[in-house]
């Protein structure tokens, strides 16, 4: 029993070994019929690609054809290199850097230098990438390399420095013309301007300012030198308040006031400024400019402050006696109170006060006629002798204002007066002119407008100066 079961295991096995070497068999059959197919596939596509290209090429009618492609096929082969150049040249990218300053090589103590620009361009070409970091760099500078050259002028190329290698440099302009002259040195006096007066309080004034040393040196090409026509220190006032010292910059300038390049040595200078406070006490003058409508006019004017604490230079406060306020009366229609600013007389630099309340009172106007005003001369600078046909001397002027104003003017008070100045001797007729009052309160009006003269070629032993009357002649 047990012998025929060996039996059947070793029949099963030689079946399953049979029927695996079956299925390679089938599966190597199938192999070999598809790469026979494949191989006749291909077989026939070669076939037909030969036909086709024997009937082009041995066809006349598409001869012209395959001539042009074998034509390009052969000029891309002999010109490779120029078209990829070409091609790598269009991938190339340019930057132009603007105002790269220039700096010059010499020795900067025996020469002087011009015709050199302050600033030129710089082109940079190359891979973006290059020239992107040596645009960006901050080591890049132009050079003019003036060693070795002496006096005159010459032609130079400029140089670049810091740009590296990597990219191709293009300097506009590349060449310039400079010329080189020799330094000598000429002695200036030493003057002073004060700068930043804006930012010191108003009621101080610098002193004249006193110098650790009047004259200083200055170094330059003889041409530069006679171009200068003073050298100042610039002495800075900005908020003192007290004397103070410091070290002035020293500056040169030319006859328009132009800075002149130069060496000064030193190019500073220590400086002691006294700081005052100069004032002054002047009354305030109304000036009054038209006529109050209405038939009205001013009779009066009160202030609520008659003087006023004025600061500045003591020379300009010397020439400085009142400051004016001024008021248009036209704009007047009833009794009224304003506010007015002063007007500060030029080198004024602050005022106690800077404006004033008026009270202004009006009344009705009138008129009077003052009679005998006398005629003055003014601008007789020839001392003519002069005489008048009828012997007229005075004439007569109407005064407008309140009664109670006109009636404090007399013919004193009034000033008419004709202008001799350019005259020529002869018999002439002048114009009359007449002075009006500061005030306001009251006008003057001439009721005549002409004056006939005789003026003689003779000078007179008299006194004839401005405000003489003609009789005095």
């Amino acid at each position: 029993m047990r012998k025929k079961r060996k039996d059947d295991s070793v029949e099963t096995t030689e079946e399953k070994k049979t029927e695996r070497a079956n299925r390679i068999a089938e599966q190597s059959q199938k192999v070999q019929k598809t790469y026979e197919r494949f191989e006749e596939v291909l077989f026939k596509i070669v076939r037909t690609f030969s036909t086709v290209l024997d009937k082009v090429l041995f066809n006349k009618k598409y001869s012209k054809i395959v001539a042009f492609v074998l034509a390009i096929l052969l000029y891309g082969v002999v010109n490779y290199n120029a078209i990829s150049s070409s091609y790598q040249s269009s991938l190339r990218y340019s930057k132009t850097i603007s105002d790269v300053t220039v700096t010059a090589k010499y020795n900067s103590d025996t020469f002087e230098v011009s015709g050199l620009p302050e600033t030129v361009d710089v082109v940079l070409t190359g891979d973006a990438a290059n020239v992107t970091a040596a645009a960006n760099g901050e080591n890049g500078t132009v050079i003019c390399d003036l060693d070795g050259l002496t006096e005159g002028t010459h032609e130079v190329k400029l140089t670049t420095e810091g740009y590296g290698n990597n990219v191709n440099i293009v300097v506009n302009p590349s060449n310039v013309s400079v010329t080189m002259k020799k330094k000598t040195t000429q002695q200036f006096d030493i003057s002073y301007d004060f700068i930043n007066q804006d930012r010191m309080d108003a009621i101080y004034s610098p002193g004249t300012p006193e110098f650790e040393y009047t004259k200083i040196n200055v170094r330059a090409s003889k041409d530069t030198l006679d171009s200068i026509a003073f050298v100042k220190a610039l002495i800075d006032v900005s908020n003192q308040t007290s004397d103070f010292e410091q070290d002035a910059p020293l500056i040169a300038y030319d006859s328009s006031g132009k800075p002149v390049n130069a060496d000064i040595v030193p190019d500073t200078v220590h400086v002691k400024v006294p700081v005052t406070s100069p004032s002054k006490s002047v009354k305030i003058q109304v000036q009054v400019s038209g006529e109050v409508p209405d038939g009205k006019a001013i009779d009066s004017i009160s202030m609520d402050q008659e003087t006023v604490t004025i600061y500045g230079s003591e020379t300009t406060l010397a020439d400085i006696d009142q400051v004016v306020v001024t008021l248009n009366a036209e704009t007047l229609t009833k009794d009224s109170t304003v506010l007015r600013p002063l007007v500060l007389p030029a080198g004024v630099t602050s005022a106690s006060n800077l404006q004033v309340t008026m009270n202004i009172k009006l009344g009705d106007a009138e008129e009077k006629t003052i009679e005998d005003v006398p005629i003055n001369v003014v601008n007789n600078t020839n001392h003519y002798k002069a005489s008048q046909p009828d012997n007229k001397t005075t004439t007569s002027v109407t005064v407008k204002g309140t009664k109670n104003n006109i009636d404090k003017i007399n013919a004193d008070d009034i000033n008419v007066y004709i202008d001799m100045k350019d005259v020529q001797p002869g018999l002439q007729t002048f114009a009359l002119q007449i002075e009006q009052p500061s005030n306001g309160y009251v006008t003057y009006t001439l009721n005549e407008s002409e004056y006939e003269l005789n003026v003689l070629g003779e000078t007179s032993d008299a006194d004839t100066n401005e405000g003489a009357n003609i009789n005095n002649d």
